[in-house]
């Protein structure tokens, strides 16, 4: 199967989406805050360190995944941003490889879409048949828009 010009296989990755009831600046503003990264990112468990200009392209976050005692130090890079539309990041969490990750903000009447769209890109995931890991992915992703909702919610009810 032939991957697109960005290096992706469009039929195989995960695709997640979910209405979140704030605007998509409210959303912005939680993707921008770097230091929120592991409370609403599945897999991630503390921030080491996150860049002044984060998100803008080129700046990282730098974090821990896994569980004590197993936790594996790496880092998330900025990859594309566009102001309350679109974040694009890759992923680091070696041995187990890299991902890219687009989150896309839709604006819905009083709300927004956000849509997650992630793949593996290097590594050993690239191992786990596309099916399989496209369905584990969106597992992950629920919960991951699950969290970032509470997130953006808490915050938009702590401005008011």
């Amino acid at each position: 199967m032939a991957a697109d010009p960005s290096g992706w296989f469009p039929d195989l990755m995960s695709v997640t989406s979910r209405t979140i009831p704030a605007a998509p600046e409210d959303v912005f503003a939680v993707l921008s805050d770097g230091w929120t990264f592991a409370s609403w990112v599945v897999g991630a468990s503390r921030i080491r360190d996150v860049d002044e200009h984060w998100p803008q392209p080129g700046t990282r976050i730098q974090h821990s995944v896994g569980s004590w005692p197993l936790l594996l130090d790496d880092h998330t890079a900025a990859e594309e941003m566009t102001p309350n539309r679109m974040l694009q990041m890759r992923a680091r969490g070696w041995p187990a490889g890299e991902a890219r990750i687009r989150i896309e903000l839709e604006e819905q009447g009083s709300g927004t879409v956000v849509t997650i769209t992630e793949d593996a890109v290097s590594g050993p995931g690239l191992l786990v048949p596309g099916v399989l890991r496209s369905a584990l992915l969106d597992w992950r992703n629920v919960e991951t828009l699950q969290r970032l909702a509470y997130r953006v919610e808490g915050e938009v009810r702590r401005r008011a």
